[in-house]
Protein backbone atom coordinates (compact mmCIF):
# COMPACT_ATOMS: atom_id res chain seq x y z
CA UNK A 1 0.00 0.00 0.00
CA UNK A 2 1.38 3.56 -0.70
CA UNK A 3 -0.19 7.03 0.34
CA UNK A 4 -3.95 7.44 -1.15
CA UNK A 5 -4.95 9.96 -3.91
CA UNK A 6 -6.50 12.98 -2.20
CA UNK A 7 -9.52 14.86 -4.02
CA UNK A 8 -10.10 18.33 -2.13
CA UNK A 9 -13.35 20.22 -2.43
CA UNK A 10 -13.13 23.68 -1.36
CA UNK A 11 -15.34 26.88 -0.05
CA UNK A 12 -13.17 29.92 -0.60
CA UNK A 13 -9.88 29.25 0.31
CA UNK A 14 -10.36 26.51 1.99
CA UNK A 15 -10.08 22.67 1.88
CA UNK A 16 -14.59 22.17 2.79
CA UNK A 17 -13.76 17.83 2.18
CA UNK A 18 -11.50 15.46 0.68
CA UNK A 19 -11.92 11.68 -0.82
CA UNK A 20 -9.40 9.55 -0.97
CA UNK A 21 -8.48 7.23 -3.93
CA UNK A 22 -6.45 4.33 -5.38
CA UNK A 23 -5.26 4.37 -8.59
CA UNK A 24 -3.15 2.05 -11.21
CA UNK A 25 -1.92 2.60 -14.83
CA UNK A 26 -0.75 -0.28 -16.40
CA UNK A 27 1.00 -1.82 -19.80
CA UNK A 28 -0.19 -5.32 -21.17
CA UNK A 29 2.39 -6.95 -19.10
CA UNK A 30 0.67 -6.18 -16.27
CA UNK A 31 3.74 -3.84 -15.03
CA UNK A 32 2.14 -0.70 -12.42
CA UNK A 33 3.52 2.12 -14.62
CA UNK A 34 2.44 4.48 -12.25
CA UNK A 35 0.13 3.53 -9.16
CA UNK A 36 -0.67 4.92 -5.70
CA UNK A 37 -3.18 3.46 -2.85
CA UNK A 38 -4.57 0.14 -2.15
CA UNK A 39 -3.76 -1.83 -4.97
CA UNK A 40 -4.28 -5.48 -3.66
CA UNK A 41 -7.76 -5.07 -2.17
CA UNK A 42 -9.99 -6.33 -4.38
CA UNK A 43 -12.95 -3.75 -5.73
CA UNK A 44 -16.31 -4.33 -7.98
CA UNK A 45 -15.72 -2.85 -10.95
CA UNK A 46 -19.17 -2.29 -11.58
CA UNK A 47 -19.79 -0.73 -14.75
CA UNK A 48 -16.51 0.12 -16.18
CA UNK A 49 -15.88 -2.96 -17.74
CA UNK A 50 -18.64 -3.39 -19.34
CA UNK A 51 -16.54 -3.60 -22.44
CA UNK A 52 -15.40 -6.78 -21.14
CA UNK A 53 -18.99 -7.97 -20.33
CA UNK A 54 -19.50 -7.48 -24.09
CA UNK A 55 -16.64 -9.40 -25.47
CA UNK A 56 -18.94 -12.36 -26.28
CA UNK A 57 -21.11 -10.43 -28.19
CA UNK A 58 -18.63 -10.12 -31.01
CA UNK A 59 -16.63 -13.24 -30.52
CA UNK A 60 -19.65 -15.79 -30.75
CA UNK A 61 -20.72 -13.89 -34.35
CA UNK A 62 -24.00 -12.62 -32.58
CA UNK A 63 -23.08 -8.72 -33.31
CA UNK A 64 -22.56 -9.18 -36.79
CA UNK A 65 -25.46 -11.80 -37.06
CA UNK A 66 -27.54 -9.64 -36.21
CA UNK A 67 -26.03 -6.47 -37.93
CA UNK A 68 -24.83 -4.15 -34.81
CA UNK A 69 -22.96 -1.25 -36.14
CA UNK A 70 -20.81 1.05 -34.17
CA UNK A 71 -23.28 2.51 -31.65
CA UNK A 72 -25.20 -0.28 -31.36
CA UNK A 73 -21.84 -1.84 -29.79
CA UNK A 74 -21.42 1.45 -27.87
CA UNK A 75 -24.82 1.14 -26.51
CA UNK A 76 -23.63 -2.70 -25.59
CA UNK A 77 -21.14 -1.24 -23.27
CA UNK A 78 -22.87 1.55 -21.93
CA UNK A 79 -24.06 3.13 -18.80
CA UNK A 80 -26.90 5.19 -20.48
CA UNK A 81 -28.76 8.09 -19.33
CA UNK A 82 -31.93 6.56 -20.70
CA UNK A 83 -32.46 9.08 -23.14
CA UNK A 84 -35.11 8.86 -26.08
CA UNK A 85 -32.14 7.58 -28.64
CA UNK A 86 -31.13 5.04 -25.81
CA UNK A 87 -34.29 3.20 -25.37
CA UNK A 88 -35.24 3.54 -28.77
CA UNK A 89 -32.39 1.99 -30.04
CA UNK A 90 -31.99 -0.88 -26.73
CA UNK A 91 -35.41 -1.81 -28.43
CA UNK A 92 -34.29 -2.02 -31.90
CA UNK A 93 -31.36 -4.20 -30.65
CA UNK A 94 -34.38 -6.92 -28.43
CA UNK A 95 -36.64 -6.51 -31.56
CA UNK A 96 -33.79 -7.63 -34.33
CA UNK A 97 -33.68 -10.80 -32.02
CA UNK A 98 -37.10 -11.64 -32.10
CA UNK A 99 -37.58 -10.35 -28.41
CA UNK A 100 -38.61 -7.26 -26.11
CA UNK A 101 -38.57 -5.26 -23.49
CA UNK A 102 -40.82 -8.07 -20.79
CA UNK A 103 -37.57 -10.46 -22.21
CA UNK A 104 -35.24 -8.20 -20.48
CA UNK A 105 -34.20 -9.14 -16.51
CA UNK A 106 -31.81 -5.63 -15.30
CA UNK A 107 -34.82 -4.34 -13.74
CA UNK A 108 -36.20 -1.19 -14.12
CA UNK A 109 -35.63 2.18 -13.04
CA UNK A 110 -36.27 6.27 -13.76
CA UNK A 111 -33.71 7.67 -15.79
CA UNK A 112 -30.22 8.96 -13.89
CA UNK A 113 -30.45 12.02 -15.59
CA UNK A 114 -32.81 14.22 -13.65
CA UNK A 115 -33.62 16.11 -16.46
CA UNK A 116 -34.79 13.16 -18.59
CA UNK A 117 -36.63 11.45 -15.76
CA UNK A 118 -38.89 15.27 -15.61
CA UNK A 119 -39.15 14.99 -18.86
CA UNK A 120 -40.98 11.66 -18.61
CA UNK A 121 -42.73 12.22 -15.33
CA UNK A 122 -44.36 15.51 -17.24
CA UNK A 123 -45.59 13.53 -20.01
CA UNK A 124 -47.07 10.54 -17.77
CA UNK A 125 -44.45 8.34 -18.99
CA UNK A 126 -43.59 5.64 -16.63
CA UNK A 127 -40.04 3.99 -17.50
CA UNK A 128 -39.81 0.49 -18.44
CA UNK A 129 -37.09 -1.59 -18.28
CA UNK A 130 -35.46 0.03 -21.66
CA UNK A 131 -34.85 3.08 -19.76
CA UNK A 132 -32.46 1.11 -17.01
CA UNK A 133 -28.47 2.11 -17.73
CA UNK A 134 -28.06 -1.44 -18.32
CA UNK A 135 -30.66 -2.50 -21.22
CA UNK A 136 -28.34 -2.12 -23.84
CA UNK A 137 -25.79 -4.59 -22.11
CA UNK A 138 -28.76 -6.86 -21.51
CA UNK A 139 -29.56 -6.51 -25.05
CA UNK A 140 -26.22 -7.77 -25.86
CA UNK A 141 -26.45 -10.32 -23.65
CA UNK A 142 -29.75 -11.65 -25.31
CA UNK A 143 -28.57 -11.38 -28.57
CA UNK A 144 -26.12 -13.31 -28.00
CA UNK A 145 -28.10 -15.97 -26.67
CA UNK A 146 -30.83 -16.13 -29.23
CA UNK A 147 -27.83 -16.51 -31.91
CA UNK A 148 -26.50 -19.85 -29.97
CA UNK A 149 -29.96 -21.19 -29.42
CA UNK A 150 -29.74 -20.90 -25.61
CA UNK A 151 -32.54 -20.54 -23.18
CA UNK A 152 -33.23 -16.48 -23.05
CA UNK A 153 -34.93 -16.74 -19.58
CA UNK A 154 -32.83 -16.66 -16.58
CA UNK A 155 -29.93 -15.25 -19.02
CA UNK A 156 -28.58 -12.95 -15.49
CA UNK A 157 -27.69 -16.31 -13.42
CA UNK A 158 -24.56 -17.24 -12.73
CA UNK A 159 -24.83 -20.65 -14.44
CA UNK A 160 -26.42 -19.27 -17.50
CA UNK A 161 -23.88 -19.87 -20.46
CA UNK A 162 -24.11 -16.27 -21.15
CA UNK A 163 -22.79 -15.40 -17.19
CA UNK A 164 -20.36 -17.90 -18.02
CA UNK A 165 -18.32 -16.62 -21.00
CA UNK A 166 -18.87 -13.04 -19.59
CA UNK A 167 -16.70 -14.57 -15.93
CA UNK A 168 -14.48 -16.38 -18.70
CA UNK A 169 -13.31 -13.27 -20.39
CA UNK A 170 -12.92 -11.42 -17.25
CA UNK A 171 -10.66 -13.97 -15.60
CA UNK A 172 -8.84 -14.39 -18.72
CA UNK A 173 -8.36 -10.31 -18.44
CA UNK A 174 -7.71 -10.00 -14.88
CA UNK A 175 -6.64 -13.39 -13.49
CA UNK A 176 -9.15 -13.29 -11.00
CA UNK A 177 -10.89 -16.64 -10.98
CA UNK A 178 -14.62 -16.87 -10.60
CA UNK A 179 -15.39 -19.48 -8.04
CA UNK A 180 -11.86 -19.63 -6.81
CA UNK A 181 -11.02 -16.69 -3.86
CA UNK A 182 -12.57 -14.00 -5.70
CA UNK A 183 -14.93 -11.69 -3.87
CA UNK A 184 -18.41 -12.26 -5.53
CA UNK A 185 -21.48 -10.63 -5.59
CA UNK A 186 -24.64 -9.33 -7.45
CA UNK A 187 -24.76 -6.13 -9.59
CA UNK A 188 -27.29 -3.56 -10.07
CA UNK A 189 -28.74 -4.99 -13.09
CA UNK A 190 -28.72 -8.40 -11.25
CA UNK A 191 -25.82 -9.66 -13.21
CA UNK A 192 -22.90 -11.44 -10.95
CA UNK A 193 -19.83 -9.22 -10.20
CA UNK A 194 -16.71 -10.09 -9.47
CA UNK A 195 -13.78 -8.02 -7.20
CA UNK A 196 -10.20 -7.90 -8.62
CA UNK A 197 -7.56 -5.53 -7.65
CA UNK A 198 -7.46 -2.79 -9.87
CA UNK A 199 -4.02 -3.09 -11.18
CA UNK A 200 -6.04 -6.19 -12.57
CA UNK A 201 -8.40 -4.04 -14.86
CA UNK A 202 -5.83 -1.72 -15.64
CA UNK A 203 -4.21 -4.49 -17.55
CA UNK A 204 -7.06 -5.96 -19.16
CA UNK A 205 -7.46 -2.71 -20.81
CA UNK A 206 -3.86 -2.31 -21.98
CA UNK A 207 -4.35 -5.86 -23.25
CA UNK A 208 -7.40 -5.00 -24.88
CA UNK A 209 -6.57 -1.77 -26.37
CA UNK A 210 -2.68 -3.09 -27.49
CA UNK A 211 -3.91 -6.79 -29.01
CA UNK A 212 -0.62 -7.83 -26.40
CA UNK A 213 -1.77 -10.64 -23.39
CA UNK A 214 -4.72 -11.79 -25.35
CA UNK A 215 -5.64 -14.07 -28.22
CA UNK A 216 -6.02 -12.62 -31.68
CA UNK A 217 -9.44 -12.99 -31.57
CA UNK A 218 -10.08 -11.22 -28.21
CA UNK A 219 -7.77 -8.60 -29.06
CA UNK A 220 -9.87 -7.69 -32.27
CA UNK A 221 -13.28 -8.04 -30.32
CA UNK A 222 -11.56 -5.75 -27.18
CA UNK A 223 -10.35 -3.10 -29.73
CA UNK A 224 -13.71 -3.20 -31.89
CA UNK A 225 -15.65 -2.39 -28.77
CA UNK A 226 -13.40 0.70 -27.82
CA UNK A 227 -12.96 1.80 -30.96
CA UNK A 228 -16.74 2.07 -31.23
CA UNK A 229 -17.24 3.99 -27.75
CA UNK A 230 -14.65 5.99 -28.87
CA UNK A 231 -16.47 6.90 -31.77
CA UNK A 232 -19.57 6.72 -30.49
CA UNK A 233 -19.44 8.26 -27.39
CA UNK A 234 -23.41 9.30 -26.51
CA UNK A 235 -24.58 6.18 -26.82
CA UNK A 236 -22.30 4.94 -24.59
CA UNK A 237 -23.16 7.40 -22.04
CA UNK A 238 -25.58 10.29 -22.76
CA UNK A 239 -25.56 14.39 -22.68
CA UNK A 240 -23.07 16.04 -20.79
CA UNK A 241 -21.71 12.89 -19.54
CA UNK A 242 -17.85 12.85 -18.04
CA UNK A 243 -17.34 10.16 -20.44
CA UNK A 244 -18.65 11.76 -23.33
CA UNK A 245 -16.53 14.38 -22.13
CA UNK A 246 -13.37 12.61 -21.62
CA UNK A 247 -13.19 10.93 -25.00
CA UNK A 248 -14.53 13.91 -26.80
CA UNK A 249 -11.30 16.08 -25.55
CA UNK A 250 -9.40 12.99 -27.79
CA UNK A 251 -11.34 11.86 -30.10
CA UNK A 252 -10.46 8.25 -31.07
CA UNK A 253 -7.44 8.41 -28.51
CA UNK A 254 -8.88 7.91 -24.73
CA UNK A 255 -11.66 5.17 -23.90
CA UNK A 256 -12.76 6.32 -20.44
CA UNK A 257 -15.79 4.35 -18.46
CA UNK A 258 -17.26 4.95 -15.60
CA UNK A 259 -18.90 2.46 -13.18
CA UNK A 260 -21.09 2.73 -9.52
CA UNK A 261 -19.42 3.51 -6.16
CA UNK A 262 -16.33 5.91 -7.95
CA UNK A 263 -14.73 3.86 -10.20
CA UNK A 264 -13.50 4.27 -13.33
CA UNK A 265 -11.88 2.54 -16.24
CA UNK A 266 -10.42 2.84 -19.44
CA UNK A 267 -7.57 2.71 -21.74
CA UNK A 268 -4.78 4.94 -24.19
CA UNK A 269 -4.73 2.67 -27.16
CA UNK A 270 -1.35 4.40 -28.98
CA UNK A 271 0.47 4.19 -25.73
CA UNK A 272 -0.49 0.85 -25.05
CA UNK A 273 -2.11 1.87 -21.46
CA UNK A 274 -4.85 1.04 -19.18
CA UNK A 275 -6.11 2.58 -16.16
CA UNK A 276 -8.79 1.44 -13.18
CA UNK A 277 -9.41 3.81 -10.45
CA UNK A 278 -11.89 3.83 -7.41
CA UNK A 279 -12.80 6.19 -5.16
CA UNK A 280 -12.83 5.03 -1.42
CA UNK A 281 -15.98 6.74 -0.47
CA UNK A 282 -17.57 5.75 -3.67
CA UNK A 283 -18.19 9.79 -4.62
CA UNK A 284 -18.58 10.05 -8.57
CA UNK A 285 -17.22 13.83 -7.80
CA UNK A 286 -13.98 12.34 -6.89
CA UNK A 287 -13.72 9.22 -9.69
CA UNK A 288 -14.67 11.84 -12.23
CA UNK A 289 -12.02 14.78 -11.29
CA UNK A 290 -9.15 11.84 -10.83
CA UNK A 291 -9.65 10.04 -14.20
CA UNK A 292 -9.22 13.76 -15.68
CA UNK A 293 -6.16 14.09 -13.63
CA UNK A 294 -4.82 10.07 -14.35
CA UNK A 295 -5.07 11.11 -18.14
CA UNK A 296 -3.44 14.78 -18.00
CA UNK A 297 -0.65 12.42 -16.39
CA UNK A 298 -0.82 10.11 -18.93
CA UNK A 299 -0.40 12.26 -22.00
CA UNK A 300 2.33 14.87 -20.00
CA UNK A 301 5.13 13.10 -21.55
CA UNK A 302 4.00 12.84 -25.36
CA UNK A 303 1.17 15.57 -25.68
CA UNK A 304 1.67 18.61 -23.22
CA UNK A 305 -1.50 20.26 -24.82
CA UNK A 306 -3.68 17.46 -24.11
CA UNK A 307 -2.41 17.28 -20.94
CA UNK A 308 -3.07 20.82 -19.95
CA UNK A 309 -6.70 20.05 -21.60
CA UNK A 310 -7.52 17.27 -19.69
CA UNK A 311 -5.69 18.74 -16.26
CA UNK A 312 -8.67 21.73 -16.77
CA UNK A 313 -11.08 18.80 -17.01
CA UNK A 314 -10.12 17.16 -13.79
CA UNK A 315 -11.04 20.80 -11.62
CA UNK A 316 -14.69 21.26 -11.39
CA UNK A 317 -15.63 24.93 -10.45
CA UNK A 318 -19.15 24.98 -7.69
CA UNK A 319 -21.12 27.05 -7.79
CA UNK A 320 -24.02 28.21 -4.99
CA UNK A 321 -27.92 28.69 -6.05
CA UNK A 322 -27.35 31.94 -7.56
CA UNK A 323 -24.36 31.00 -10.24
CA UNK A 324 -21.72 32.29 -8.22
CA UNK A 325 -18.41 30.81 -7.76
CA UNK A 326 -17.61 29.19 -4.16
CA UNK A 327 -15.05 26.50 -4.49
CA UNK A 328 -13.63 23.79 -6.27
CA UNK A 329 -12.83 19.96 -7.06
CA UNK A 330 -9.64 19.27 -7.24
CA UNK A 331 -6.94 16.76 -7.59
CA UNK A 332 -4.73 17.12 -4.62
CA UNK A 333 -1.85 15.88 -6.46
CA UNK A 334 -0.71 13.54 -9.06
Amino acid sequence: MSQDIVIEVTRGNAVESRHRASLAVCDPQGRVVFGAGDLERPVFPRSAIKVFQALPLIETGAADAWGFDAADLALSCASHSGEEGHVARAGRLLARAGLGEPDLECGCHWPFDPAVARDLARRGIEPTQLHNNCSGKHAGFLCTAVHLGEETRGYVGAEHPVQRRVSAAISDLTGARAGEGAPEGIDGCSIPTYAAPLPGFATGFARLASGLGVSAERGRAGRRLIDACMAEPWAMAGTGRACVRLMEAAPGRVFAKTGAEGVFCGAVPELGLGFALKAEDGATRASEALVAATLSRIFRASDGALAERFDALSRTILRNWEGTPVGEIRVAEL
